[in-house]
């Protein structure tokens, strides 16, 4: 039996349907532009002529428009496993400060809810904002709510009601939406100017006891923060540094701030939402497109609006994961509730002490580090993002300082759920560097603007630039070294020659007594690998198609790794497709490995999310995720593929110089149909080049010698 101490490979079911790999020609299918079909109902959008003759009506005698259509969701859905796993923990650490908000009990509280909606090309692709409004609007608000939403940032709303040319404010109200501000001009939302604005006008002219603030859009988490606004492209997003100035120049104390966005559960965010709110309530992973289910915790609130906060967020991550468990039930999903004032009061010390402990081990015991980061929970992994779960992240490390941040961490994070598929996710990240060394100082300056204490800033420096020192390889070096190695004109051993965990000549293929080939490795080399992948090329006459990164192997008895590839790949329907395995995340109860097809989805460039785990270990598409956002900030999921979709599977081809020459079509368009279906196939006819990339502690690339 091998050793324990190697990468996991994702077991592979052969079939024997292949389409094979082929280039379809460039100019045989030409992109229409169209946004392609978009999920749920519209509010007002292909209505019937007498419909917009009411809508018409109702606006001309009050403002308020009345949506015709039906709900997205079913409130009382049976397939909806609503019931929360637990209840929130209301105990509350000693020396925290007392909740700025007073909640005065009985049904007496008056509520003012801001939303603050950028549609951005959530809304102008696939409604989604839309489908949102259409979700408030199907609660019954008591009069003791407020529910406003400021809306701009988007091209094209999905409806007759919100103006694409200007910013305006709604109010949710009797099953419609009453305009209240009908020309706020045209302000990025990404602007803090923008965000300072609405809450002080929500404020001034619906004042209350209790303020909640949501904000609604694309997020970025520790680095990036907030937001993408469609019409102002060159705004970029707004930081945690942003958000900031936002919130102190506004003069208001929040009961709740969420965010139906992306990423935005992190230790940076809350030490920063401290001075202005109560409890956070946001996701430490992607959202899926659905996004937060707003109706049936409207509902609640408005029966009884002096409901405890927690009570209120837990309602909110209940409705969340389980409409996600419904919809989109292999896309994975987070969303937390965390204490503000108690997270100031118990983290920043024992995060201060983790992080001198930290440093200090980088220097003695960098491998040590580094294996702890790896093998932490990472969310959005294919954005390379670097955010990492900071409980397991602290648990990993296996010190005194580790076990005591998890600690308060974990009686911070008031209530937390996820979907079965996302373990290791305890309610809040942080930043810390593996994949974008070029975010450190970006990272920095946040931490600085915000007030964050500087020995986390400290250790991630000394993270980067250690790791930094192990490298010498650029991906551009890396596609050279690549060609070098197809072409025969530099051998394994000259390219991998850089001092680091493993020398060149050792990932030489021997050749076994039975005629197999194997590369050994010491166990101390092995124990510094920290992934193991296959890089197939395809020869199809003309140059190579380059059909990514899978992690596919096998070891001997002795833990050698096996060169015994064959001549297939991952396929959907049977078409070969082009894939890069992102992370595989191993616990006691499974693993879960993920990766991603990079497809046009509907003329929009787009990367299917495959997933094996241990109930599935042939894998399924979970869902899929637009690419094409200019801000670093990382878009929601699409709910779910529609049958009906159309699907050009896109992989890069290179000449036989190693030139990039495009994006090719592979093979012809897709059609989504129900069981779609993954398994390797055999790629074709044409001849194959493979070889293996080891990725050491340092992030280091090292390329075995080619199989053909």
């Amino acid at each position: 039996m091998a050793p324990k101490n190697r990468p996991k490979s994702r077991d592979v079911y052969v079939t024997n349907d292949s389409k094979g790999v082929s280039k379809r020609p460039s100019g045989s299918y030409s992109s229409s532009g169209g946004s392609g079909p978009s999920r749920g109902a519209m509010i007002g959008g292909g209505l019937s002529l007498p419909v917009i003759i009411i809508i018409i009506l109702l606006n001309l005698l009050g403002g308020q428009a009345v949506s015709p259509s039906e709900t997205l969701y079913q409130n009382d859905s049976a397939n909806w496993a609503a019931t929360p796993v637990s209840k929130p923990n209301t105990a509350v650490a000693d020396g925290s400060r007392n909740k700025f908000t007073d909640i005065a009990g009985n049904g007496e509280d008056i509520i003012t809810l801001m939303v603050y909606m950028c549609g951005t090309d959530l809304e102008s692709r696939s409604s989604m904002a839309t489908n949102d409004l259409k979700e408030m609007m199907d609660a019954t608000l008591s009069d003791k709510i407020n529910l406003l939403v400021y809306t701009g940032g988007c091209s094209r709303w999905q409806n007759s009601l919100v103006s694409s040319r200007v910013n305006q404010i709604y109010k949710v109200e009797n099953g419609g939406l009453r305009c209240l501000v009908n020309d706020d001009g045209d302000k990025s939302l990404t602007s803090p100017d923008t965000l300072t604005s609405f809450i002080k006008w929500s404020a001034a002219n619906y004042p209350a006891n209790r303020y909640e603030l949501i904000f609604w859009d694309h997020g970025g988490g520790s680095v990036s923060g907030y937001g993408y606004d469609e019409k102002h492209k060159n705004s970029g997003s707004m930081s945690l540094s942003g958000i900031n100035t936002a919130l102190k120049n506004s003069g208001i104390s929040f009961d709740m701030i969420g965010f139906d966005a992306c990423l935005m559960a992190t230790a940076e965010n809350a030490l920063m939402l401290e001075h202005y709110g109560d409890y956070l309530v946001a996701s430490e992973e992607t959202e899926p497109g659905i996004g937060w289910y707003y109706t049936k915790w409207l509902n609640k609130l408005s029966k009884d609006t002096s409901m405890p906060t927690l009570d209120l967020a837990a309602n909110i991550i209940d409705d969340y994961t389980s409409a996600c468990q419904s919809y989109v039930p292999g896309q994975k999903t987070t969303l937390s509730v965390i204490d503000l004032a108690e997270f100031a009061n118990t983290v920043p010390d024992r995060l201060n002490s983790f992080s001198q402990q930290v440093s200090g081990a980088i220097n003695t015991d960098y491998a040590s580090v580094s294996s702890a980061r790896y093998h932490t929970r990472e969310f959005a992994q294919s954005s390379r993002i670097d955010q990492v779960d900071l409980v397991n992240l602290a648990e990993n490390m296996n010190s005194p300082e580790g076990e005591q941040l998890a600690d308060v961490l974990k009686e911070a994070v008031k209530y937390n759920r996820t979907s079965s598929n996302m373990t290791n996710a305890y309610g809040v990240s942080i930043y810390f560097p593996q994949q974008r060394k070029d975010y450190v100082e970006a990272a920095a300056d946040n931490y600085e603007d915000i007030g964050m204490d500087s020995d986390y800033t400290a250790c991630i420096r000394a993270f980067a630039s250690t790791q930094s020192q192990g490298q010498t390889t650029t991906s551009s070096q890396d596609i050279s070294n690549i060609f070098y190695l197809l072409t025969g004109a530099r051998s394994a051993d000259s390219i991998n020659s850089q001092n680091g965990s493993i020398s060149g000549e050792e990932l030489v293929w021997k050749t076994s007594e039975d005629g197999k080939k194997y590369i050994s490795l010491s166990e101390d080399e092995w124990s510094s690998i920290l992934s193991l992948d296959l890089s197939m090329y395809y020869d199809d006459g003309e140059g190579y198609f380059n059909l990514g990164l899978d992690n596919v192997f096998s070891f001997d008895d002795d833990g050698n790794l096996l060169g015994d590839i064959d001549r297939t790949w991952l396929a959907i329907n049977g078409q070969p497709v082009c894939y890069y395995h992102t992370d595989t995340t191993e616990t006691d109860e499974g693993y879960t490995i993920t990766g991603y097809v990079p497809v046009l989805l509907n003329d929009q460039e787009a990367n299917l999310i495959i997933v094996f785990d241990n109930e599935e270990p042939k894998g399924y598409i979970a869902g899929a995720q637009y690419c094409d956002a200019p801000t670093d900030t990382v878009s929601k999921s699409l709910t779910d593929l529609e049958n009906g979709d159309r699907i050009d599977f896109i992989c890069p081809y290179y000449n036989y110089n190693g030139q990039y020459e495009e994006d090719a079509f592979l093979g012809e368009p897709m059609i989504v149909s129900d069981n779609m279906r993954i398994s390797n196939v055999d790629v074709g006819n044409g001849a194959i080049k493979a070889l293996y990339r080891f990725t050491d502690i340092y992030d280091q690339h090292y390329w075995t010698e080619v199989l053909e």
